[in-house]
C-alpha cells in the first residue's frame, strides 16, 4: 500500500447500510493537529475524481469523521480548514462495499484574507476617510455591491489593481454582468469612489498586513461550534462559471431532475441529473446580458425562468428546447417594470416579483397585471392559493395578494429588511429579517407577528427553508453557517460551510427530504444531510 505522510489503510469491515449496493462504502479516519492531539471542526472532503462530486463532513470532538453512502469510483481526500494545511490522499479506488480509513496530520499555514467570512473581512478591513466596512448596511460599498451580488472573498481578494484597474472591473459587472439590472445605481462617480477604496484595501499600495490573523482582533471574530453542529455532511456538484458568475438556485422537477438558473451574463437555464453530475445547457438564442435570476419546473414539465436584466421572463420547453420570452409590461405612468423570482401557482399563472410592482401573467389569456407594492424579492405560492412577497427594503412589508386579486401590506415591527420567506402548512408566513438579525412569523388570521433572535454578530439570514421535521433552516450571508431553527421552542444549531463567503440565496426541498442549495460565488450546486 502506498503511503501519503499519513496512515491510509484498507479495512476489511463491510459497512450494513440501509442503502444500495453501489452506495454501500465509506472513508473514515482521525483527524490530528499540529501537537497531535484530535482536531475538531475540520472539513474532510471526498472527491469523485470521475464527475468531480464531492461528499463533505466534520471531524467530531475525537479527531472522528465519517463520510458514509458513498458509490464505488476512484476518489480523492483531503482536508480543508483556515490556518491548516495535509497531505492529500489521491487515487483512492473505493469499491462498492469498502471501508477505506484515511487519517491526515495537519500542520499550520497563513490565514489569508479569502479565508474570511464577510463579517470578519468587514470588521478587519482598514477604514478610509469615506469607508468603514464595519457599519455594514450603512456603508455605500456594503449596500451597493456586497448585499446581494458578491462579497470581497472570491472577487476581489486574490487580485491586486490600481484605481484604473478596479475601475475597469467595476465598470464590467455593473454593465456586462449586471447588464444594467438596478436601473443605472453605478454612476460615474460612484464608481470612482469605490474603485479608489478597493485600490487602497486590494492595490499594489495596501497598507492591511498580508495575513488577517496578524491583527490583533482577528482571535475574537473566530466563532466556535457545539460539537452536535459536527454532525452535518454536504454533497455538492461542479458548476463550471463559463462565462462568469454562477448558479443561483437548484429546485427539483417531477422527474427528479433540478434546474438551475445561470446568472449574470451566462444567459442559460441548466437541468442536473444528481445522479451522473451531468449538466444539460438550454441557452438562450442572443449574447445581451439576460440576468438569468430564477428558474423553477411547472407541473406540466416545462420551465419558467426571469430575465433580470432586460425585464422579462422565459418558459421552456425541454422537450423541443424552444425558448419563448415575454416581456414585462410598463405600468400606466410609463414606469418600466422588473422581473426577479418567479412562481407557477395552481392555476398556471406565473408570478414574479422585482421592480416597482408585483407582476401576475396568465399564459392562457397572455395578460398582465400588476400590484402596487415595489422592491420584492421572494415570491412564494401560499397553500390556500395567496401569493406572499417582501419587499427587501427598509422598513419592508410583508405582501399578500389574494386569489381574488387584493393586495394587503403587513409591516413586521422590527424594520429589518426581509428577505426571503416560506408558508408552512399551516399557512404561517416565515421570514428572513436580513437585517435585523431575524426570523419573522406572521400569522394572516390575526395578523400577528412573532420575532426571534439570532446567534452571531451579523446573523444575516437569507435563504430560508422548511424540512420534513418542520425545522427552519436559513443561511447566514456573513457568517458562512446555516442554521436550524426549531420554531417550537427557538433554539437554533449554527453549522459551518466548508466555502468561504456562502452565498446560498434560495433553499428547496426534493422528494427525499433533502435541502438544495445552490452557492453562486464558489460555482456549486447541492444539498446537506444530517450524518
Amino acid at each position: 500500500m502506498k503511503k501519503f505522510g499519513t496512515y491510509c489503510g484498507w479495512s476489511a469491515a463491510l459497512l450494513l447500510l440501509a442503502v444500495p449496493p453501489s452506495f454501500a462504502a465509506s472513508i473514515t479516519g482521525t483527524v490530528k493537529g499540529p501537537d497531535g492531539k484530535p482536531l475538531m471542526g475540520i472539513f474532510v472532503v471526498a472527491e469523485n475524481s470521475q464527475n468531480k462530486m464531492t461528499v463533505t463532513v466534520l471531524s467530531d470532538a475525537r479527531g472522528n469523521y465519517h463520510i458514509n453512502n458513498l458509490p464505488a469510483a476512484a476518489y480523492s481526500v483531503q482536508i480543508s480548514a483556515v490556518g491548516y494545511k495535509s497531505d492529500p490522499h489521491d487515487h483512492m479506488q473505493l469499491t462498492s462495499d469498502q471501508k477505506l480509513s484515511c487519517d491526515f496530520a495537519l500542520q499550520t499555514v497563513p490565514v489569508h484574507w479569502t479565508d474570511l467570512t464577510t463579517y470578519q473581512i468587514t470588521q478587519l478591513l482598514p477604514k478610509t476617510d469615506k469607508h468603514d466596512l464595519s457599519k455594514r448596511y450603512e456603508e455605500p460599498y456594503f449596500n451597493t455591491c456586497m448585499t446581494s451580488c458578491h462579497s470581497l472573498q472570491h472577487r476581489v481578494a486574490p487580485l491586486s489593481h490600481d484605481k484604473d484597474g478596479w475601475r475597469v472591473l467595476i465598470q464590467y459587472m455593473s454593465n456586462t454582468i449586471m447588464g444594467g439590472e438596478g436601473g443605472g445605481r453605478m454612476t460615474d462617480e460612484k464608481a470612482d469612489d469605490f474603485a479608489e477604496f478597493l485600490a487602497a484595501m486590494f492595490g499594489p499600495d495596501s497598507k492591511k498586513p498580508a495575513s488577517p490573523a496578524d491583527l490583533p482582533e482577528y482571535k475574537k471574530l473566530v466563532r466556535t461550534f457545539s460539537p452536535e453542529a459536527m454532525n452535518i455532511a454536504y454533497v455538492e456538484y461542479d458548476f463550471p462559471p463559463i462565462k462568469g458568475q454562477g448558479p443561483w438556485s437548484a429546485v427539483e422537477d417531477k422527474d427528479g431532475m433540478f434546474w438551475i438558473p445561470y446568472y449574470g451574463r451566462g444567459n442559460e437555464v441548466v437541468r442536473l441529473n444528481s445522479k451522473t453530475a451531468e449538466l444539460t445547457r438550454f441557452p438562450l438564442p442572443f449574447s445581451k446580458t439576460a440576468g438569468i435570476h430564477s428558474a423553477v419546473p411547472a407541473p406540466d414539465g416545462t420551465v419558467w425562468f426571469t430575465e433580470a436584466a432586460l425585464g422579462k421572463f422565459g418558459h421552456l420547453n425541454p422537450a423541443t428546447k424552444e425558448i419563448v420570452e415575454y416581456q414585462n409590461t410598463p405600468l400606466p405612468d410609463g414606469k418600466p417594470t422588473g422581473t426577479h423570482t418567479i412562481r407557477v401557482d395552481e392555476q398556471g399563472r406565473v408570478w414574479t416579483s422585482g421592480g416597482p410592482a408585483i407582476t401576475m401573467f396568465d399564459p392562457a389569456t397572455k395578460q398582465f397585471s400588476h400590484f402596487d407594492l415595489g422592491n420584492t424579492y421572494a415570491n412564494v405560492v401560499g397553500h390556500n392559493g395567496d401569493e406572499w412577497f417582501t419587499s427587501f427594503v427598509f422598513p419592508g412589508p410583508i405582501g399578500r395578494v389574494t386569489k381574488d386579486g387584493t393586495l394587503s401590506k403587513f409591516y413586521p415591527p422590527t424594520k429589518g429588511k426581509p428577505q426571503r420567506l416560506l408558508v408552512d402548512e399551516n399557512n404561517i408566513v416565515w421570514f428572513s429579517e436580513r437585517g435585523g438579525n431575524k426570523l419573522g412569523r406572521f400569522d394572516p388570521k390575526t395578523e400577528a407577528f412573532k420575532e426571534y433572535d439570532l446567534p452571531g454578530p451579523a446573523a444575516s439570514p437569507y435563504a430560508i427553508g422548511m424540512d420534513r421535521n418542520k425545522m427552519i433552516w436559513y443561511a447566514s450571508h456573513e457568517q458562512d453557517t446555516i442554521g436550524r431553527f426549531d420554531p417550537k421552542t427557538g433554539d437554533v444549531i449554527e453549522y459551518p460551510y466548508p466555502h468561504p463567503e456562502i452565498s446560498m440565496r434560495e433553499f428547496f426541498m426534493d422528494s427525499q427530504g433533502r435541502m438544495w442549495y445552490a452557492s453562486s460565488v464558489n460555482n456549486k450546486v447541492g444539498y446537506w444531510y444530517i450524518n
